[in-house]
C-alpha cells in the first residue's frame, strides 16, 4: 500500500521546535520531547509543512500540473475551502516526526562523544530495515584514550566494542568517523540529552534606549548542533489508479541529494539550519 522511505536530518545550527513557554515553566521555552525517551523530537507537522512550503516556491517557477492539481495538491492534498464541501484531498506523502539518532555532547577527555540508545537505534533499525541487533548498553565504537568517560554528572565505564554501532552512522553526515559512539541505557538517555542541550538567555530591547521591554526576557533550549536525526516517509503507490513513484517525489521536490533546511522557531537568529537526505528503503 505503501511506499517506504525515510529521511536524515544533521543540524548545523541549534534547533528549537518547540512552543511559547507557559505558567508552569515560567520564561523557558521547550522543545517538543519523545514521551519515552524525553529527548527531542521535530513534529510530523513540521518537516511536512517545510517541505510542502518549498515546493510551493518551486512550483510557481516551473508551473507543473499534474492530474489536473498543481504539484503541492497533487502530494500534499487540497486545503479545505470556505464555504465549499468535499473540497479536501488526501495527500500522497506523510511524514511522522524526526526522532534523535546520535546526540553530541561534550565529554572532556575525548571531547565530544556522539550517544544513543536502544530505543533510539531500534527505531532507526525499523525505518531503514537493517538487520536485528540486540544493542547493549554502554557498548562502542570508534577510538577512546580511555575506557572511562567523564560526563558532568560523573564517570561513565565503556564495555563492549560493537562493530554494527558504524553501521548505524548514516553515509551522508559530515565527519561520520571522526566521533566515538556510545550506548547507554533508555533510562538514562534522558539525563544525558538534557546535560547536552543548547541553552541560551534572549531579552528584546525598548526602540529608543538599551532597556529591556516588559516581559521581553526569555530562555531557550535547542537541540545542540551536530545532532543526528531520522524521519519516516510513507508514499502510497497509487494514485486515481495510476502508479506513484518514489523518483517523482524526489524530483518535484529537488531532492536527489542533500539539501539545506530550516526547521523550528528562532531562524532570523541563528537557529534551525540543518542538512536533510531522503532515502528510500528499496533503494
Amino acid at each position: 500500500m505503501y511506499h517506504k522511505a525515510y529521511g536524515i536530518i544533521e543540524t548545523l545550527a541549534p534547533l528549537y521546535t518547540g512552543a511559547s513557554a507557559g505558567e508552569e515553566t515560567g520564561n523557558l521555552n521547550l522543545i517538543f520531547r519523545d514521551q519515552f525517551t524525553q529527548t527531542g523530537i521535530i513534529p510530523g507537522s513540521s518537516i511536512r509543512g517545510r517541505f510542502r512550503a518549498d515546493m510551493r516556491l518551486e512550483e510557481k517557477s516551473l508551473g507543473e500540473v499534474r492530474e489536473d492539481l498543481t504539484l503541492v495538491e497533487y502530494w500534499y492534498g487540497k486545503d479545505a475551502k470556505p464555504g465549499k464541501l468535499d473540497t479536501t484531498t488526501e495527500g500522497i506523502v506523510k511524514f511522522e516526526y524526526a526522532s534523535i539518532l546520535w546526540l553530541p555532547v561534550y565529554c572532556p577527555n575525548q571531547p565530544v562523544v556522539r550517544v544513543s540508545c536502544p530505543a533510539l537505534l531500534k527505531r532507526y533499525q525499523k525505518l531503514t530495515d537493517k538487520p536485528a541487533h540486540n544493542f547493549e548498553p554502554y557498548s562502542y565504537y570508534g577510538k577512546t584514550s580511555s575506557k572511562t568517560l567523564f560526563f558532568n554528572l560523573g564517570f561513565l565505564p565503556l564495555e563492549n566494542k560493537d562493530e554494527m554501532l558504524k553501521e548505524y552512522m548514516p553515509s551522508e553526515i559530515s565527519d561520520a568517523e571522526g566521533y566515538l559512539l556510545l550506548v547507554v541505557d533508555d533510562t538514562e538517555i534522558s539525563m544525558i540529552h538534557d546535560m547536552a542541550l543548547y541553552r541560551q538567555s534572549r531579552v528584546a530591547l525598548e526602540d529608543n534606549q538599551k532597556k529591556a521591554k516588559g516581559g521581553a526576557f526569555f530562555n531557550v533550549e535547542a537541540l545542540p548542533e551536530g545532532t543526528i536525526m531520522t524521519f519516516p516517509i510513507a508514499l502510497r503507490k497509487t494514485f486515481n489508479n495510476k502508479p506513484v513513484k518514489w523518483e517523482d517525489f524526489i524530483n518535484d521536490s529537488n531532492m536527489n541529494e542533500t539539501q539545506e533546511f530550516y526547521f523550528g522557531g528562532l531562524e532570523s537568529v541563528g537557529f534551525g539550519r540543518t542538512q536533510v537526505t531522503l532515502k528510500s528503503t528499496q533503494q
